[in-house]
């Protein structure tokens, strides 16, 4: 298909199946009473490699040539992620923390950058980008500030018994938190009304990051 041919699938859609994969993620860890590093390891590997093959997928289906580097390194880097979640070793609270950490700042820089020069060049999802990158930043300084060891131990009166607050516990709480937001944010954004673009204003874009 030439490259100058109407294209079926938008960057509206690759933020919906961004959204979709986000919020499965979401709901997992939401309503999963164990926040156990293999639980977190396994859901965060889950998402990474899920988000990875939709930037991968949106590379010939949603964008053209000259457009298409920001979701192959994008995809590239979550790919990374994802893969290295299947390492036995890293389903620990220690590997947990730092791999989910260097993702957020790996990740969260390349596209905050890519933002901010589709900003410049006025693509229209700019703005989407440049939230979505700081925002995984965000998670990125919250999981380096946690103490994987923290342990707090307290009783609730009204429940009859004792809890205890873990640093993983907190971490995996964490990138579900941000997976619900990025969920709501991007889904909001693929059903808004966008400006209709020129053919090359597509071919001048930054890619499809958010």
């Amino acid at each position: 298909m030439p490259d100058a041919a109407p294209r079926t699938f938008a960057v509206r859609h690759l933020q919906m199946a961004r959204a979709l994969f986000a919020a499965v993620a979401a709901v997992m860890i939401t309503f999963s009473s164990d926040h156990s590093a293999p639980v977190g390891v396994s859901v965060f590997g889950g998402f990474a490699t899920a988000t990875a093959l939709i930037f991968l997928i949106s590379v010939w289906l949603v964008f053209p040539a000259g457009a298409r580097w920001p979701s192959v390194l994008l995809g590239a880097v979550t790919l990374v992620a994802g893969m290295v979640a299947t390492f036995p070793a890293v389903r620990t609270t220690e590997g947990y923390f730092l791999l989910v950490a260097i993702w957020a700042f790996v990740f969260g820089v390349v596209e905050l950058v890519i933002g901010i020069v589709g900003r410049r060049r006025g693509w229209d999802a700019s703005r989407d980008a440049i939230f979505v990158g700081a925002l995984t930043l965000v998670l990125g300084a919250g999981l380096i500030v946690t103490n994987p060891a923290y342990r707090l131990d307290y009783f609730i009166e009204e429940a009859g018994r004792s809890f205890t607050l873990t640093g993983i516990t907190i971490g995996v709480g964490l990138f579900g938190a941000y997976a619900a937001i990025v969920a709501v944010f991007l889904g909001i954004a693929a059903f808004s009304p966008r400006p209709v673009a020129s053919t090359a204003d597509v071919a001048d874009a930054p890619g499809g990051t958010a």
